[in-house]
């Protein structure tokens, strides 16, 4: 028969060799202010949905306590902040999906996008203890989540009529386009909505980040900024400093060798990449098991001791290459940064074919969260 063997850890804090994710807080709180002198007369609802874009939920919302509202995907990220103490405004963009993601946002003051139909009739079912603040969402072009334009006033009226609904209620739709200032379509969907404002009236919603920077005329009653908070564009083309913002993640490793490769080397799998000379070539402690994109492709750049220098080979699991004949000097243990201060995340997204976004929310759990800059 095997026996388990027990270990006994030894005395004091280990310290294991792990990518890091510096959160800048105060990074967050300077954007969310950024957000603010852009929509000066508009409140704002911060968006932090999926565990705000991948920096830690609880974490920012204490950041940015003091934006007027939170803009959440789903119930269960509500119920999260409601349950630890958090006291603001609270509003899931998804809407409710049955009667116990209705009645806790009853329980818990949580206000609702009403997305269609079928949301709506529950509502009038319900009998709930507590009624809720509802935000009409209207389809101007994303062909996602909204009623039709047609059906909008029909739908705002059966809201109106609805005793688990607390009045007023809000308007809002959502930009496809708004990334790209030269494409028509924001325009078009705002010819949409206009004449459901002029008819309806009430608090409105339209702006997301990049509206918010792009397109002033859609500012309106409450804008909601999400990737901006997070220190990246959300315009096509651009990093968040064109417009003062400031990287809240830093993503970052350290090299944990360095090899005197020949010339004809091929490095990592499928050597695809050769060396063209002899050169050193530096291995970082990091890969796509952490959340580096696995597609970005050779001459990504990466910072060694600050210095650009370029990604080679194939992205693995636990580890990156990196060419380091501009930086003969580095050795191992020298600090490298994957994106952050000094390396634009929407750089890295533009090299892999994505989005800073996705790089954002794919940093893995095996990567250890620091935080500063706060209090």
């Amino acid at each position: 028969m095997c026996m388990a063997t027990m270990v006994t850890e030894p005395a004091g804090e280990l310290q294991f060799l792990r990518p890091e994710a510096l959160i800048d807080l105060a990074a967050a709180r300077h954007n969310l202010n950024c957000a603010r002198t852009a929509a000066p007369c508009s409140r704002v609802i911060a968006v932090i949905k999926s565990n705000a874009y991948g920096h830690g939920m609880l974490r920012i919302a204490q950041a940015l306590d003091e934006a007027d509202a939170f803009g959440l995907s789903r119930m269960e990220e509500a119920v999260r902040l409601r349950q630890a103490g958090f006291e603001q405004r609270l509003i899931v963009l998804e809407g409710f999906f049955g009667s116990d993601e209705l009645e806790a946002a009853s329980h818990y003051q949580v206000e609702l996008a009403v997305n269609g139909w079928e949301q709506l009739l529950l509502l009038e079912k319900s009998q709930l203890q507590q009624q809720v603040t509802c935000w009409l969402k209207v389809d101007t072009g994303m062909h996602r989540l909204g009623f039709p334009p047609a059906e909008a006033a029909r739908a705002h009226r059966s809201l109106e009529n609805c005793i688990s609904v607390r009045p007023p209620i809000r308007l809002m739709t959502h930009l496809a386009n708004a990334d790209d200032l030269q494409d028509s379509a924001t325009d078009c969907q705002m010819q949409l909505f206009l004449p459901l404002i002029s008819q309806l009236g009430g608090e409105i919603s339209i702006a997301n980040s990049a509206a918010l920077l792009g397109w002033p005329q859609t500012h309106y009653d409450w804008v909601r900024p999400g990737i901006m908070l997070y220190g990246a564009s959300p315009l096509l083309g651009g990093t968040g400093e064109k417009h003062e913002l400031k990287p809240v993640m830093t993503l970052s490793s350290r090299l944990i060798a360095v090899n005197q490769c020949q010339s004809g080397d091929r490095v990592g799998y499928g050597g695809g990449w050769r060396c063209p000379e002899p050169m050193p070539v530096g291995v970082v402690a990091i890969g796509y098991g952490d959340g580096y994109p696995r597609h970005a492709p050779s001459g990504t750049p990466l910072l060694v001791n600050g210095s650009r220098v370029p990604l080679i080979g194939r992205v693995s699991m636990d580890m990156v290459t990196v060419d380091l004949r501009s930086q003969p000097q580095a050795k191992v243990g020298d600090p490298v940064i994957l994106w952050g201060r000094g390396l634009p995340v929407e750089v890295i997204a533009q090299a892999a074919g994505t989005i800073s976004y996705e790089l954002l929310c794919s940093v893995s759990q095996r990567v250890r969260f620091i935080e500063e800059g706060f209090g």
